[in-house]
């Protein structure tokens, strides 16, 4: 499968937990999928989340429906809607999140404008998720030197 990070690669193969690709699709148009519902879906269903593109209006329109969908049929539940965020931070080039520099510090690291513009919108997304607070954060350290960081760690 594209798109799945090193970092998770203790239940890439097995699908267990929602990658950061899917989670970040399920930012994008805005439904709460969660792990218990996530564990329900068969591993053709979440094949199906992973691959389907969801960059556009139009295939954010139908990514949502196919969840929707998905949730209703494999849990008898209704999908939780959420807030779709008009401007993201993980697409902002220019400003990195607080959260992120206050992690990155914690871990004595150093953070340009330059390394997080030069980041995809998915690293980007990957490390604003993984420095949340509440998020157990193991992998925060893990994705900054699979993202190509690692001249941070001189620090």
């Amino acid at each position: 499968m594209t798109d799945l990070f090193q970092f998770e690669a203790d239940f890439a193969n097995t699908l267990h937990c929602i990658p950061m690709q899917v989670r970040l699709k399920l930012d994008t148009c805005g439904i709460k999928l969660k792990l218990n519902q996530w564990s329900l879906l068969s591993e053709s269903d979440k094949k199906q989340l992973l691959t389907t593109n969801c960059n556009s209006p139009e295939e954010t329109a139908s990514y949502r429906r196919l969840l929707k969908e998905l949730i209703q049929e494999k849990t008898g539940q209704e999908a939780t809607e959420l807030l779709i965020d008009k401007a993201p931070a993980w697409l902002n080039q220019t400003e990195i999140p607080q959260r992120i520099l206050d992690k990155a510090a914690e871990e004595k690291l150093s953070f340009s404008k330059e390394m997080w513009s030069n980041l995809t919108p998915l690293q980007r997304f990957a490390l604003l998720k993984l420095s949340a607070s509440g998020h157990e954060n193991r992998n925060f350290l893990p994705a900054f030197k699979e993202f190509g960081l690692q001249k941070a760690l001189d620090y």
